[in-house]
């Protein structure tokens, strides 16, 4: 372990400032005079292995010994079967030694360089930090991308070709996708929002609301021209002629409101009469189409604008973006998309170039990847197949053989005057009585603080032992009088900096670090935190990384219930008003909201049921589900409204019905196949966090399809007994 150490820190671009072992400690205790590692090395080399043996068994008690060894350590037989050894680095002014949500760290080259070096140094090393954990992070974004991209994308492209079955078509639909993700993402670059990870999930919200914008345009498009359900296509009314090609007969053509009917009675040759009857096509389903889209733009844009009020940054961003994005795209897919569909059709009528008949009836799974790859990843040819990954099986050794692991601290801040006698007595008071989540030595919680740097430079430093035992009137080995004088010594020797880890340079604050158990939760170790900081006589704040994260937590979980819950109070309102005011019919707004808010409880149930956590990037499912579900719901209350007649029957009130999910069923189904299994090939991703916001989205699609064509007839007749 010396020599380890000893070959990282001659190399200047390591940045090394410091490197600390058990091995050092009992080098330390060999010979005190011994400050460099060659020193240590020979200190080790020169004794015998009794001598070795009862300075492993005399620091068998310290905990910043015992703290460095397995917990099979043994002091009686001073063995244990691991160890770990901890290396500093400076890092340039500036930058953050953590690797941040893009998963970057400045240490990430050092420390693969290091690992480098543990492969040509005998003994069996595995080398971890903050780079390593950056590199492969990174690593397995990429790989997962590779995987989960292509699988996507033919899956996208595969139904998508099943819902259009035309060429054209499908090329108009795919180049209004790209325009609505390309005008998102420069409207993120005129708004100064930097890209996240959260943002992860605009384009999957775009493509879905996109898809199924396209699919319902085209489809009723397709139906409004060539006829559905047993009505006369108008193309074998077109050719009805009765010969003489000036139109067809009075008999084939009876005109309707403005409709495709009269449009060919308005026309003379076939030529014109063709294009004629495309652009009244799209302007009878435009008609009916556009506000569906509206009542769907407009009840996704308030559930995630909600967003916009969460005490979250990313999480407001998130919702900013999506609302922006969803204007696009039905400004894209409700102008645009018809638009060139009208232009294309023309120029088609007037060549050669292939037309499609289509039936549009409803007949027709915390960002590292685990220990273990699943086979279906192992088994990848190149350049799909992923990397080597190490840091989950570290973690997990290391969780499996240390009492408390790297990361698994709470420090406890406390504000007062630590020249008061009895400060440092206050502070050792804190470590008795230890909560569970806390690692317990001798009964009392393991910690580091001042107290422990004030003893072990007592030991090394006779002079200022001296001085200690003078001012500890107890005895108990915690001076409890003239503190600031032995802060003074204490700064002003070799240890000062580390003592200003814990001591700040006034004598106002201190900080505890605890050790916590490493199987401990989050909740767990924050609220047996809190529980010691009320314990303390001065002001004592829990905080470090596991109080942070889990303070995070809830701030993530109360912003989504708050954005929840405006999103569907918004979206009620905003349902019931647009009904009123578009059909005259303001209780169709409660018929359209019954589906949405089945499909987020259905949701959130299956997260529950499923153990997915409650995190940054899931907790966007349930608004995106709001929007989702809204998208399917409105689509066929919408049309009912059309097809349904006030002062009906039962029995015209099931035609309507029929009629509905007949003709917009199978855009739906269209939709839902698409952006299901397109969403939901992330559950492929070798990063967790990624398959379960791609099984949650496609869940979330699947849930809306179900519920808007399941449960929406239902309140339909529910809402006819009641209203009708």
């Amino acid at each position: 372990m010396l020599r380890f150490q000893r070959a990282i820190a001659e190399r200047e671009s390591l940045r090394v400032t410091d490197t600390r072992s058990a091995a050092s400690i009992v080098a330390t205790r060999l010979d005190p005079e011994a400050t460099t590692l060659d020193d240590r090395i020979d200190a080790i080399e020169d004794a015998s292995p009794a001598e070795i043996d009862r300075i492993v068994g005399d620091l068998g008690s310290n905990p910043g010994f015992t703290s460095l060894l397995s917990t099979d350590f043994s002091a009686t037989s001073a063995s244990a079967d691991a160890t770990i050894g901890l290396v500093s680095h400076e890092v340039p002014a500036g930058l953050s030694a953590s690797t941040g949500t893009g998963g970057e760290s400045p240490l990430t080259d050092i420390q693969t360089r290091i690992a480098t070096i543990e492969e040509r140094t005998s003994g069996e090393f595995i080398v971890f930090g903050s780079g390593i954990l950056s590199a492969e992070f990174t690593s397995v974004i990429l790989d997962s991308l590779l995987i989960v991209v292509p699988a996507a994308a033919l899956l996208i492209l595969g139904f998508l070709i099943f819902a259009y079955r035309d060429p054209f078509d499908l090329a108009l639909g795919v180049v209004a996708l790209l325009m609505a993700i390309v005008w998102t993402f420069g409207f993120m670059g005129l708004a100064g929002i930097a890209f996240s990870q959260l943002l992860v999930s605009i384009p999957v919200l775009l493509l879905a609301v996109g898809i199924d914008f396209g699919i319902h345009v085209v489809n009723r498009y397709r139906e409004e021209r060539y006829g559905v359900d047993g009505d006369t296509p108008i193309r074998d009314r077109l050719a009805a002629d009765d010969g003489d090609g000036e139109g067809p007969t009075a008999d084939a053509v009876t005109p309707d409101e403005g409709g495709v009917d009269a449009a060919i009675a308005r026309a003379g040759r076939a030529e014109d009469r063709t294009e004629e009857v495309i652009r009244a096509a799209m302007r009878v389903s435009g008609r009916q189409l556009l506000v569906a889209f509206f009542i769907v733009t407009g009840t996704t844009v308030l559930g995630f604008g909600a967003n916009a009020t969460s005490d979250l940054g990313p999480i407001r961003n998130f919702g900013i973006v999506a609302a922006i994005g969803i204007i696009f795209t039905f400004l894209i897919f409700g102008v645009f998309l018809p638009a060139l569909k009208v232009w294309l059709d023309t120029r088609r009528a007037r060549t050669s170039l292939p037309r499609a008949g289509v039936d549009t009836t409803f007949s027709q799974e915390d960002f590292l990847p685990p220990e273990d790859l699943p086979g279906y990843v192992t088994g990848l040819p190149e350049p799909f197949a992923p990397g080597t990954y190490t840091v989950t099986g570290t973690l997990n050794y290391l969780e499996d053989r240390f009492q408390s692991a790297q990361d698994n601290q709470v420090v406890i801040y406390v504000e007062g005057p630590m020249r008061r006698n009895t400060a440092l007595e206050s502070l050792d008071r804190l470590r008795q009585n230890p909560p569970e989540s806390f690692v317990v030595e001798d009964r009392r919680a393991r910690a580091d603080s001042v107290i422990g740097v004030i003893e072990s430079r007592a030991e090394r430093d006779p002079a200022f032992g001296a001085l200690v035992d003078r001012n500890d009137r107890d005895d108990d080995g915690i001076p409890d009088d003239n503190l600031g004088t032995i802060y003074d010594r204490l700064f002003a020797s070799p240890a000062g900096d580390q003592a200003r880890r814990f001591l700040t340079e006034d004598y106002r604050g201190a900080r505890i670090v605890f050790s916590t158990e490493s199987d401990a939760t989050q909740s767990a170790v924050t609220a047996d935190a809190t529980a010691v900081a009320d314990r303390s006589r001065m002001t004592a704040t829990p905080t470090g990384q596991t109080v942070v994260f889990q303070a995070v937590s809830d701030v993530i979980f109360a912003s989504a219930f708050r954005s929840l819950l405006i999103a569907l109070g918004a979206t009620a309102v905003f349902l019931v008003f647009i009904y009123g005011v578009l059909e005259g019919r303001a209780s169709l707004g409660l018929v359209n909201l019954v589906p949405i808010v089945a499909t987020v409880a259905a949701l959130a149930g299956t997260m529950r049921y499923f153990g997915i956590p409650f995190n940054a990037l899931t907790a966007t499912v349930l608004s995106i589900a709001i929007g989702l579900g809204v998208d399917y719901s409105a689509h066929l209350v919408h049309r009912f409204s059309e097809e349904y007649e006030s002062g009906t029957d039962r029995a015209g009130l099931y035609d309507a019905l029929d009629r509905t999910v007949r003709g917009t069923g199978g855009a739906l189904l269209g939709s839902m196949l698409t952006t299901s299994t397109g969403t939901g090939v992330l559950a492929l991703a070798i990063t967790p966090i990624l398959g379960q916001f791609g099984l949650l989205i496609a869940l979330a699609v699947f849930y809306s399809f179900l519920t808007a064509v399941l449960i929406t007839p239902s309140v339909a007749v529910v809402w006819h007994g009641v209203v009708g």
